[in-house]
C-alpha cells in the first residue's frame, strides 16, 4: 500500500461517507475556522497555511474588514447579470485594477478564475486578430514547463505532459519554446546571455511556425505550479518583448499566481518594468473570499473588438457584485496593511532560511523565487538536477510530513520534454510576520530530516 492510500485509509476511518469527490481519495480532516495564517479543523488541530491554499489567500484568512464589506453588499445585492445592469463595486474594482496595470491596461474583464482569465485572454487576442485582418495569426507559444489552467483551452498552452497527456486528443497543441530554468545549466555563460539565449528560443520558435500564424506568446513572469518560482535572468524580459514587438505578437503574461502583491510587487512583471498587452489575474484578487479573476487589456485591442460587433464570449459570474466587493476590499487590505512591502521582507527571509536547509539537506535544490513565492526542486543530485526516483514519491511524502506537524506547503512532480522533477513551493499569506517564518522553517526542516531518514537521502554533517 501506498503512503497516500495508508493516508486515504486512516483519513477515511475519521470521515462519514461523502458524496463529493475531487482529485483522489485522499480524506482530510474537517476544517472549522481560520485566521491569519492559521487554519484549525474539527479535532483541533491546527495548521499553518504555509501555501495559502493554492497560492491564493494573499490577505489572509478571517480578515475582518473584507468580510464586512461582502456583508453589506449581501445587503444590497448578491447578483446582477453583467448585460442587465452594472453595478458598483464592479466598477470601482476595475477602476482601481486598471491603476494597478502596466502601461495602458486599462480596459478590465472580470471572470471566475485563473483558468477563465486565461481562456479570455487567448479568446480577446484571436478575436482582435481576425477583426483586424489577421486571421492566419492563431498559435500562442507557450513554455515547457509552464501551467496556465485546467480547461481543455487553458491546457492547450500548458507544457506539462502529466497534466495534458490523456486530454491530447482533444486539444489542438500549441507550440512551445523552453522555460528559462537557466539556474540548471552547466556551461560557460553568464546568466546575461542565458536570458538572451533562452528568449531567443522564442525567436527561432516564430520563424519555424511562420510569423504570420503566431498570435501571441504566454508566459509567467516568475513561475508558478509547474516551474516552483522560477525566475529568469534580467535579460529575458527585454529581449522577449523586443521579439514580440518585432513580429506584431501580442504577449501574455499569466499573473494569476504572481500577481496581486504575493512576489513583493503588485505584478510579477513589475521586478523587471514589462509591457505585456494582456495580463491575467485571479487567486489573489479575491484572496479565497469569493470566486474572482481579471483579465486586463488595453483599448488598442478590445476598441476593435468591440466595433466588430463585440466580444464573443462571457461568463455567468463575470463581473459579479459581491465577489467585486470582495476583491475591492481585498486591494484595500492589500495597501492598509503594506502586504506587498511585507512579501518582500519576509520573502527575503524564507528564503534564505531554505537556503540554510539545502546546505544541511543537499537533495534540496536550486533555491529561487521573490518575494512569498518560494520555491525548490528535490533532487538527487543537486549538481547535475537528476530527479529522485518517481517510485520514492518524494513530493508527495514531503508534503504528508509537513501536514502530520502542521504546515500546508505545495509539491508536485513535472513531467514531459525530457524534464521531470518534484518540486516544493513555500508560498504563505502576505501578512506573516518573523516568528510565523521560522515557525514554518522549523517544521520543514524537522520534516526533511524524516524525509532523509525514511528515503536515505544524504544530510550535511
Amino acid at each position: 500500500m501506498t503512503v497516500q492510500q495508508k493516508s486515504a485509509a486512516a483519513g477515511a476511518e475519521q470521515h462519514r461517507p461523502s458524496n463529493l469527490f475531487y482529485l483522489t481519495r485522499l480524506r482530510r480532516p474537517l476544517i472549522d475556522r481560520a485566521e491569519g495564517i492559521y487554519m484549525w479543523t474539527k479535532d483541533g488541530r491546527r495548521f499553518i497555511d504555509g501555501s495559502s491554499g493554492a497560492m491564493v489567500v494573499n490577505v489572509g484568512h478571517g480578515n475582518r474588514n473584507v468580510i464586512e464589506a461582502m456583508k453589506r453588499q449581501l445587503d444590497r445585492v448578491t447578483f446582477a447579470y453583467r448585460l442587465h445592469f452594472e453595478n458598483e463595486p464592479a466598477e470601482e474594482l476595475a477602476t482601481l485594477v486598471a491603476s494597478k496595470m502596466p502601461g495602458d491596461l486599462d480596459r478590465i474583464f472580470f471572470v471566475s478564475g485563473g483558468s477563465e482569465a486565461v481562456e479570455s485572454a487567448v479568446k480577446l487576442a484571436r478575436q482582435w486578430a481576425v477583426v483586424t485582418g489577421q486571421a492566419k495569426r492563431w498559435k500562442i507559444i507557450g513554455r515547457f514547463p509552464s501551467y496556465h489552467g485546467g480547461t481543455i483551452g487553458a491546457l492547450a498552452v500548458t507544457g506539462d505532459l502529466a497534466l495534458t497527456e490523456t486530454f491530447a486528443p482533444q486539444i489542438r497543441e500549441m507550440p512551445t519554446v523552453p522555460a528559462p530554468t537557466a539556474y540548471r545549466d552547466r556551461d560557460n555563460l553568464t546568466m546575461e546571455q542565458r536570458g538572451l539565449r533562452y528568449a531567443d528560443m522564442l525567436e527561432e520558435k516564430i520563424l519555424a511556425e511562420g510569423p504570420e500564424s503566431v498570435l501571441a506568446f504566454i508566459m509567467e513572469p516568475i513561475g508558478g505550479a509547474a516551474t516552483a518560482a522560477l525566475v529568469p535572468p534580467d535579460s529575458y524580459f527585454p529581449r522577449i518583448r523586443e521579439i514580440c514587438d518585432r513580429y506584431g505578437i501580442l504577449l501574455i503574461h499569466d499573473e494569476v499566481m504572481t500577481g496581486i502583491g504575493r512576489t513583493g510587487r503588485f505584478l510579477g512583471g513589475d521586478h523587471w518594468g514589462c509591457r505585456p498587452d494582456i495580463v491575467t489575474l485571479s487567486k489573489g484578487i479575491g484572496s479565497g473570499y469569493a470566486p474572482l479573476g481579471a483579465m486586463a487589456a488595453s483599448q488598442r485591442l478590445v476598441k476593435p473588438v468591440l466595433d466588430s460587433g463585440g466580444f464573443q464570449h462571457g461568463y455567468t459570474y463575470a463581473g459579479n457584485p459581491l465577489s467585486a466587493a470582495a476583491g475591492l476590499a481585498v486591494l484595500k487590505e492589500i495597501d492598509r496593511l503594506g502586504a506587498i512591502d511585507n512579501a518582500a521582507a519576509m520573502g527575503e527571509l524564507l528564503k534564505a532560511e531554505l537556503e540554510g536547509l539545502s546546505r544541511r539537506f543537499p537533495f534540496i535544490a536550486g533555491v529561487r523565487g521573490k518575494g512569498l513565492l518560494i520555491g525548490a526542486d528535490l533532487v538527487a543530485d543537486p549538481v547535475t538536477f537528476q530527479p529522485l526516483p518517481k517510485a520514492k514519491a518524494t513530493n508527495q511524502r514531503l508534503l504528508d510530513l509537513c501536514y502530520e506537524r502542521g504546515l500546508i506547503v505545495y509539491s508536485r512532480r513535472v513531467r514531459g520534454d525530457g524534464i521531470e522533477s518534484d518540486n516544493v513551493i513555500l508560498a504563505p499569506p502576505l501578512i506573516i510576520n518573523r516568528e510565523q517564518v521560522g515557525e514554518m522553517v522549523a517544521i520543514l526542516g524537522d520534516a526533511l530530516e524524516v524525509l532523509a531518514r525514511e528515503l536515505e537521502l544524504p544530510v550535511a554533517a
